[in-house]
């Protein structure tokens, strides 16, 4: 029998590459781990722009850099979404690992609420010691965190107690514990409903317009019912986002309908990231730092970045199946690095600006001194904090790996 012709050939290789994907989407997903890697180096540099940023922040320098305004415009919609929808997919495996809603529930209350009274206990001081000593707190940090950081209410302008950064584990921990409730008592249910959904999506371009749609409605009409704020109890259009992201990332690691769904339309979410990206950028511009825009502008702004945060995921999360899933050396360790990063790197940044603004330091030293220590004090507690047992669970990473025990060959008596 002859060769087939190359483009029959080109076809069933394509055809074989997208089983294996599928069989493969049970296991590791190296591709997603590599996004969960990008986005939080992202929202380092991000955090590290917001104190040169005209916005409000923790801290700023004397700096109002005014080019900074479309590029972290454009990154804003997105690299929240995003996360939500990795730590979903995350989730996904961790539940068919755990066996059970109560199994999955305890591994989750460990990797996140361990490091998360750590970083109240430890970490979220230094913010919040920065901020008052902003508004005219006289007192060091030892007398600040010993006699008035364990308030509750108003304390110099500031609410206390506050997350600060750390609202991201405290939501996600949210949203997991509420999945573990409906997978412990409504599992057939989900799948079901889930699986439906997920074929309905899978038909046409739904799975590109109809969440875009669905997330931008509830936006817009949660802004004029309830206040804009954070807050797990207060924060509304913000759980009507990352929630259903979450949960979209949690179906579509077990979903294998939806991965070639993703492939065909990623051109076109790529184009609809750009569309809505050069409206968020005009009314950024148009109105900056603080400006309040009107109603209908505002309206516009919301509708923009809620499908802008939509679209860039999908095309995030394809672009990441198709050209990153493969492993690589350094890839568990930068991976596993992740939690302790994000942990340490926001109290840094605020601390380092404080001490060094005094300094008057041109902008770009300035940049490079944030991003240097930010760097060096992130690694040290990710290197030293993952040899000392103790100190692992507080920084957010697992128990130690065992060794594998030696082989015994078996003897002669």
């Amino acid at each position: 029998m002859g060769e087939a012709p190359p483009r029959i050939a080109r076809r069933v290789s394509e055809a074989n590459r997208d089983l294996s994907d599928d069989a493969a989407r049970g296991g590791r997903h190296y591709g997603l781990d590599w996004l969960r890697i990008a986005a939080f180096a992202l929202l380092i540099l991000y955090h590290i722009g917001m104190v040169f940023a005209p916005w409000g922040w923790v801290i700023h320098t004397d700096y109002q850099i005014s080019a900074l305004i479309a590029p972290m415009a454009l990154l804003t919609p997105w690299r929240l979404p995003l996360l939500f929808a990795v730590s979903g997919f995350a989730s996904r495996h961790l539940f068919e690992k755990s066996g059970s809603a109560s199994a999955f529930l305890h591994a989750r209350n460990l990797r996140l609420l361990i490091p998360l009274a750590f970083g109240m206990a430890v970490l979220i001081p230094v913010e919040m010691w920065v901020r008052v000593r902003e508004a005219g707190y006289p007192h060091g940090y030892l007398v600040f965190w010993a006699t008035d950081y364990w308030r509750w209410g108003p304390f110099w302008g500031r609410e206390f107690p506050s997350w600060e950064h750390l609202w991201f584990v405290v939501y996600l921990w949210a949203y997991t514990a509420v999945l573990a409730l409906i997978l412990w008592r409504w599992r057939r249910w989900f799948d079901a409903v889930a699986s439906g959904i997920a074929a309905w999506l899978a038909q046409g371009w739904r799975l590109l317009w109809v969440p875009a749609v669905g997330l931008a409605v509830a936006r817009l009409g949660l802004q004029f019912l309830v206040a804009d704020e954070q807050g797990l109890l207060r924060d509304w259009a913000g759980h009507a986002l990352y929630f259903p992201i979450f949960l979209f990332g949690f179906v579509l690691a077990g979903s294998p309908t939806l991965w070639p769904v993703l492939r065909r339309i990623s051109n076109a979410a790529l184009a609809v990231s750009a569309l809505t990206g050069a409206v968020i950028v005009w009314i950024e511009t148009s109105y900056p730092g603080e400006t309040i825009p009107p109603h209908a502008v505002m309206a516009l702004a919301r509708v923009a970045q809620v499908t802008m945060g939509w679209t860039v995921t999908l095309a995030l999360i394809q672009l990441a199946d198709r050209y990153w899933n493969r492993d690589r050396r350094w890839r568990k360790s930068a991976a596993e690095a992740v939690f302790p990063f994000y942990l340490v790197h926001q109290p840094v940044i605020v601390l380092t600006a404080w001490y060094s603004l005094p300094l008057g330091l041109p902008a770009g030293v300035q940049f490079l001194l944030l991003v240097a220590t930010t760097g060096i004090a992130c690694l040290a507690t990710y290197l030293i904090g993952r040899e000392i047992g103790w100190l692992r669970p507080l920084i957010g990473l697992g128990p130690r790996a065992r060794p594998p025990a030696p082989a015994i060959s078996p003897q002669a008596a």
